[in-house]
């Protein structure tokens, strides 16, 4: 652990005193005064040679009167207990971790010292004269005719302004009082409004789940009565959608205070089957987070114009929506293959995946796929379906219309987790949890199985997710290209 020689700074503000600790217990004290980075290079004011530590991981800085840490895109990134954050502001004495397991850093503004106050020469007379005239009188003490007019008046005085500070004191805390119970009436009012949307959302949720399995009685049975209780159901949910949108107003989810960004998020979340009001407060945060990652390479823009020029937007999307399933599940596809048919993937012990949606060999026969003679190779094979994006599209709609309507509870996040490695790693842990879309949904799979979810897992859903934000309004988000569902 080193610190090199520190650049000249134009301010001087108070200095930081810091603590790092390395994983083996290696402790270093220092004082910096002056902005400085953090790293694993020489270069840096702050080195540190450790693995979890990026090249250049984070940058401190003083602005308006307090230290602030932030993170330079480092890929462990820096956690503040177990939360991984971007920026930091040092308050009191704040310890932070670079990575999972990395270096930690205990960082304390030290405090000036407190000048000393002296004594002017008038103020042994100011003393005097305010003990004589307004100080009180000892048991035998006595004074003069003036000065007893002078404690008699200033006693006049005290007393009226008591009464008339208590009286405005009085008035105070009536209007405190009035102010504080309004806003908790109001406080109370938004709270009940947001259980209210809430339990209409799980509702919705419920109803989704409830109309796939109509629909499979229906078309198991060809029962016209049933069809006339699904359209039932639809108009119910329908009108729950409404009366919940309405919520959404009233408690301003969309208001002015996030961005357009952050809007555009939330909608996505919303269109994938997730409740605006229970997301975590920092989701649309870890998607930015994603965004910029697309923005670090041209993948997805390339992906998506071979998607239009080879016709399979269109296609892909219509198969979705033909499973009452929102479109933008059409990014699976992407981040499966980049939109190619003839893609495989390494061998597991589940076999190879193969094609556009990256079907493995028993989940492709399950949808009514053909495995072709080259099954266990890593070659394009004409003779296996998966290779053919059209029939392995309607075969991916039906699997993800399946896991959306069952083990995924209508959660359209957790329909991406499953999907992506289901069968042994996360569908256990989905079915292990209550079967109700309040209870089973991404969210509480997160706060209850973080550490068991495979980073591949999660990485999936977000990467997913801000995919589909970007093409909302690609341009919104800094991207050139056109919103690839404008046609729907």
């Amino acid at each position: 652990m080193t610190v090199s020689k520190e650049r000249g700074a134009s301010s001087h503000p108070p200095r930081l005193k810091l603590t790092i600790t390395t994983p083996d217990g290696e402790r270093r004290d220092l004082v910096i005064d002056r902005p400085f980075r953090i790293g694993r290079v020489d270069d840096c004011e702050v080195c540190i040679p450790n693995e979890y530590v990026s090249r250049n991981h984070a940058h401190v800085t003083f602005n308006n009167g307090q230290w602030t840490l932030r993170d330079l895109n480092s890929s462990n990134g820096i956690y503040l207990g177990e939360e991984r954050v971007t920026e930091v502001t040092v308050l009191g004495t704040t310890t932070i971790r670079l990575g999972v397991a990395g270096p930690s850093i205990a960082m304390e503004v030290e405090q000036p010292p407190q000048p000393k106050t002296t004594r002017t020469a008038s103020e042994p007379l100011v003393d005097h004269y305010a003990s004589h005239y307004f100080g009180k009188l000892g048991p035998d003490e006595t004074v003069g005719e003036h000065t007893m007019v002078v404690r008699k008046a200033f006693a006049q005085v005290q007393t009226k302004q008591k009464r008339k500070y208590g009286n405005i004191i009085a008035a105070l805390v009536v209007l405190v009082l009035v102010i504080a119970g309004f806003a908790f009436y109001e406080h109370q009012q938004s709270r009940k409004q947001k259980l209210l949307a809430e339990n209409l959302f799980y509702t919705m949720k419920s109803l989704d789940v409830d109309i796939a399995n109509v629909e499979r009685l229906v078309e198991s049975s060809g029962s016209k009565q049933g069809t006339v209780e699904i359209r039932r159901y639809e108009n119910r949910r329908k009108e729950l959608e409404r009366n919940y949108d309405q919520f959404l107003a009233s408690l301003n989810t969309y208001s002015s205070k996030i961005t357009p960004q952050q809007q555009v998020i939330l909608r996505v979340a919303r269109i994938f089957g997730e409740c605006e009001l229970t997301m975590p407060r920092d989701f649309e945060h870890e998607v930015e987070i994603y965004i910029q990652k697309w923005k670090s390479s041209g993948r997805l823009k390339a992906a998506l114009q071979t998607a239009k020029d080879k016709g399979y937007t269109r296609l892909i999307t219509e198969e979705l929506l033909s499973e009452d399933l929102p479109p933008q599940f059409f990014y699976l596809a992407l981040q499966e293959s980049n939109f190619d048919p003839y893609s495989s993937g390494p061998p597991t012990r589940n076999g190879i995946a193969k094609g556009m949606w990256q079907f493995i060999p028993r989940t492709a026969v399950k949808y009514g796929l053909r495995l072709g003679p080259l099954a266990n190779l890593r070659r394009p094979d004409p003779g296996d379906d998966r290779h053919h994006w059209d029939k392995e599209t309607k075969a991916a709609s039906r699997y993800l219309k399946d896991l959306y309507t069952t083990d995924a509870q209508a959660s359209g996040l957790l329909v991406m987790a499953c999907y992506n490695w289901g069968e042994d790693y996360v569908l256990p842990l989905v079915r292990s949890m209550p079967a109700n879309p309040r209870e089973r949904n991404f969210w509480r799979l997160l706060a209850r199985y973080r550490e068991k979810i495979p980073k591949e897992t999660y990485d999936y859903v977000f990467s997913v997710a801000s995919a589909a934000a970007i093409g909302e309004d690609p341009h919104l988000f800094g991207f050139d290209f056109e919103n690839p569902l404008e046609h729907l």
